[in-house]
């Protein structure tokens, strides 16, 4: 696992998606190149099967790869929890861009939750920051498929997403599957989190997109 910070960043107007550093961690580096997403057992095989919205995976498949996606978090999150000094975290997931997805596309958010019940001194809090507002979906956005919706921008977060008012403050472990740099969508997330009251923030990612 890997340990990084993030800190607040520009945008093209001068506007901030994050206004103090958070801690954050990852499990293994993203590469998007060489056709690694076919690579069996590969983080980026795992982000893109669970992802399913290129070419559908069969139920066998995405629960296998589910497992995987289990392990590392059975790993990895007991270690961040150590590290936060924190007794307890509740797990939150950033959500997907679109507000309706089939369940066998939701694969990442289910295993997040099961683990975290799973976990001692973690809660499960996955339902609690929920799409409400189709966003673009940014990895297919660069091939003309991001669908409807905007690009990310400083507080589309709180533009196009309700939150559970028991994220007030409590101390939030923020979960996504790919953390890409300068994309701002995890920025935005966490800064929508200390808006909503939040006493802090954590952010883990299982692939990252960034240099080290």
């Amino acid at each position: 696992m890997w340990k990084f910070t993030i800190t607040p960043t520009k945008d093209h107007k001068g506007n901030y998606y994050l206004k103090r550093e958070v801690q954050a961690y990852f499990n293994s580096k993203y590469s998007s190149g060489a056709g690694q997403w076919r690579v069996k057992g590969s983080i980026e095989n795992i982000i893109c099967t669970l992802k399913n919205d290129i070419t559908p995976y069969t139920e066998d498949v995405l629960q296998n790869v589910s497992g995987q996606l289990e392990n590392i978090l059975k790993k990895d999150l007991p270690h961040v929890l150590k590290i936060s000094g924190k007794n307890s975290l509740i797990v939150c997931v950033v959500p997907r861009a679109k507000v309706n997805y089939n369940p066998n596309q939701l694969y990442f958010k289910k295993t997040v939750s099961t683990v975290a019940n799973q976990l001692p001194g973690l809660i499960d809090g996955t339902e609690y920051i929920k799409r409400v507002k189709d966003t673009k979906t940014t990895h297919r956005a660069r091939r003309g498929y991001g669908g409807n919706g905007d690009m990310p921008y400083p507080n589309i977060t709180v533009n196009t997403c309700d939150f559970s008012i028991n994220l007030k403050g409590k101390d939030i472990l923020l979960i996504d599957d790919l953390y890409t740099h300068s994309v701002n969508i995890d920025e935005d997330a966490i800064q929508a989190l200390f808006d909503k009251g939040a006493n802090s923030v954590i952010f883990y990612s299982i692939g990252a997109k960034l240099n080290l």
